[in-house]
């Protein structure tokens, strides 16, 4: 199997495919991001499912590009006989799902191949193929697959193959439609057309974007992350997915593999400020009106993390009959974690819909209720251990993170109140925000060895620990922070980039092993900048940077032995921290300054 760098992603903002280097969708699920895959052989092999486009000799593209401000691909080989490219893209849906695909002769003659091998759930059920006039048809159960291409094809040993010649000037277009088997024959795809509607829509999106002077030098690679998070939301309900892929793994071979196609509330203030910060207000109140739909209902029963229009059944299932990325196994769907309890998505929550209105998003009738309900059931339940953060899976604990956060919870509670003057018991508020602190600063703080640690009792470290200057909790130049973020440097980095915790000291519920968390490496960059080591955190940053692909992905976690990136792939958490960071940067008042000043400016009534 390809490594992950070798991928780029092409979508129409309700799912997404993942195209190889060299010419094969290895990753489509349909017709939505969290729906079984109709290609699936990134988690196995080609008789998975994918649909390679490329020279009948084979090999990689030479160099592939998007085109700028687009979700539009293009990929170049080069033969002995001449060169082509091939352009990838879904179009933003009207109505169909449609992957298109365009091969153009650049120079002299070169034979390509198309080898489409269609299977549905998840790589399991072989489809009836059959013609249908000019086109082909696969159909098995309520999945549908239409394919026209303008040139002859064939059935070949359970796939559809075809070969032809592309001289310079010529060029030759094939499409996939998607629909449900059950309704009818959906148009034949314009692909030429398709194409140069998909770069319009991009380039119109794009032009939004507006990040005046404030990126740096950083300026293209935020552009290409904020693409990116466009392309991982739900445009119908808002959601944004935390990746399109499932159970690639944190570790190679091993058995973290977790279903990232949900939506995480802890991914939440970081979107919003991202989103808010870069102009893109419509997307950030659509995120902001998801929020609020999702956690709907009693504060008791708040999930960490929902699908894509709020459902709360995500039932984790294993696919024994997938081999894995790589043989990491167990492949799974759902995901168990999202029955976790977790305090610090209270204050994400809350921070989140305070931020928001800081931002000038028009008020929601509603959002204020929903959050005065939050901290009624926090005011009981915030000195309840947790699952943590990191959806652990080896016991409650009392972790700072958590407790942090609902410090947070309570601390924007109260600003709500004197700031915005919205009504609610800010006294009895603001004394259960000082018993928090009061506690973590009692329990959660090892002064032998100058730092914040991981869970109250523990001698451990956790990398969420740098979330404390970046919320408020404390000053960056208070030397509580200063110890626990050379902490950090000093026992919970490889080759300078930032585990989550050890997992080979924590009792965790599952085997250690995993690569470096990159999330967590941008929020060392915001410390950094924040304690005045502005080389530093620029010094870091660049070396992240140089972990995006060429098309300026990147995943979840890094592994600096294999030096490949690891995890669920391209990760939006990620990209959301190399956006925030950049700002933080290039501005003196990015987001990490503004969130922590913000919830400092109306400390005091």
């Amino acid at each position: 199997m390809a490594p992950l760098e070798d991928y780029a992603l092409v979508g129409d903002l309700e799912t997404a495919a993942l195209v190889g280097r060299d010419g094969a969708v290895d990753w489509l699920c349909v017709p939505r991001f969290d729906s079984p895959a109709c290609f699936a052989a990134l988690l196995g092999g080609p008789e998975h499912g994918r649909w390679l486009v490329g020279p009948a000799q084979g090999g990689p593209c030479a160099r592939r590009r998007y085109r700028p401000g687009t979700l539009v691909l293009e990929s170049e080989f080069e033969t002995a006989d001449g060169v082509v490219r091939v352009v990838d893209c879904m179009p933003p849906r009207g109505g169909q799902i449609e992957l298109v695909r365009l091969v153009e002769g650049l120079a002299g003659t070169v034979t390509m191949r198309s080898e489409l091998v269609m299977r549905f759930d998840y790589g399991r059920v072989v489809p009836w193929v059959r013609r249908s006039g000019d086109r082909r048809l696969a159909i098995a159960g309520p999945d549908a697959l239409w394919i026209d291409a303008e040139t002859e094809l064939r059935g070949e040993d359970r796939r559809t193959v075809g070969e032809f010649t592309v001289r310079e000037g010529q060029s030759c277009a094939l499409a996939v439609t998607w629909c449900p088997s059950h309704e009818a024959e959906p148009p034949v795809a314009d692909v030429r057309r398709l194409i140069d509607d998909t770069e319009r829509w991009w380039r119109a999106w794009s032009s939004q974007v507006d990040l005046g002077p404030h990126a740096g030098p950083w300026a293209e690679q935020v552009r290409a992350s904020l693409v990116v998070l466009k392309a991982l939301t739900n445009r119908p309900t808002g959601g944004i997915v935390a990746a399109p892929t499932t159970s690639l793994p944190e570790q190679l071979g091993g058995v973290r593999n977790w279903d990232y196609r949900y939506c995480w509330l802890r991914d939440a203030t970081f979107t919003l400020l991202a989103l808010m910060q870069s102009g893109h207000f419509d997307e950030a109140r659509a995120w902001r009106d998801w929020l609020l739909r999702a956690v709907a209902g009693a504060p008791a029963d708040m999930q960490i993390m929902y699908g894509l229009a709020g459902e709360r059944r995500l039932t984790e299932l294993e696919l024994d009959w997938l081999p894995g990325y790589e043989g990491a196994r167990p492949v799974r769907t759902g995901n168990a974690a999202s029955g976790q309890f977790q305090l610090d998505v209270y204050g994400e929550v809350m921070d989140a819909l305070h931020q928001a209105r800081l931002h000038g998003l028009e008020p929601d009738a509603e959002a204020w209720s929903v959050q005065r309900e939050l901290l009624t059931f926090l005011e009981g339940a915030w000195r309840r251990p947790d699952d943590g953060i990191w959806e652990v899976r080896g016991g409650r604990q009392h972790f700072v993170h958590s407790k942090v956060m609902a410090w947070v919870a309570f601390d924007r509670g109260v600003q709500a109140c004197e700031r915005f003057g919205l009504d609610g018991p800010v006294d009895r508020w603001r004394a259960v925000r000082d018993a928090i602190k009061q506690d973590v600063l009692d329990r959660g703080y090892d002064h032998a060895r100058g730092t914040f640690v991981r869970a109250y009792g523990s001698g451990e470290l956790d990398a969420a620990l740098l979330m404390l200057p970046l919320v408020g909790f404390l000053e960056p130049d208070d030397p509580r922070i200063r110890g626990t973020v050379e902490a950090v440097e000093r026992e919970l980095t490889r080759d300078g980039f930032v585990l989550r915790y050890r997992t080979d000291r924590a009792d965790d519920g599952l085997p250690p092993g995993e690569g470096a968390f990159l999330p967590c490496t941008f929020w060392l960059v915001d410390c950094l900048a924040l304690i005045g080591r502005q080389a530093d955190a620029t010094a870091l940053f660049e070396r992240l940077l140089g972990l995006c692909n060429d098309v300026g992905l990147i995943s979840e976690e890094y592994d600096p032995d294999a030096r490949r990136l690891v995890g669920n792939f391209p990760q939006a958490f990620t990209h959301i921290a190399l956006v925030d960071s950049a700002l933080n940067l290039g501005r003196t008042r990015g987001p990490a300054v503004e969130r922590r000043a913000r919830a400092e400016d109306e400390a005091t009534p």
